[in-house]
């Protein structure tokens, strides 16, 4: 059974609001570039799949969008 509890809920265990900052900002920043790879993958199947560039141009394009997206969103 739940236990109830007449104080507020801050009488538990300390919160670590540096350490909620530091996931906070991990999570922002995976998701950023996870959608950059994404993003820059889809762009490079569309290059390789329905262009005559090929695969290798589609990898190096991929890479120069993976590398240039770092670049301006660091």
């Amino acid at each position: 059974m739940a236990e109830h509890h007449s104080g507020p809920a801050e009488t538990g265990a300390p919160m670590d609001y540096s350490e909620h900052e530091k996931t906070y900002n991990f999570f922002l920043e995976a998701t950023k570039f996870g959608t950059l790879f994404c993003v820059a993958l889809l762009i490079g199947m569309a290059a390789a799949f329905f262009t005559s560039a090929g695969f290798f141009t589609a990898l190096i394009l991929f890479i120069l969008i993976n590398v240039a997206g770092f670049v301006l969103l660091r």
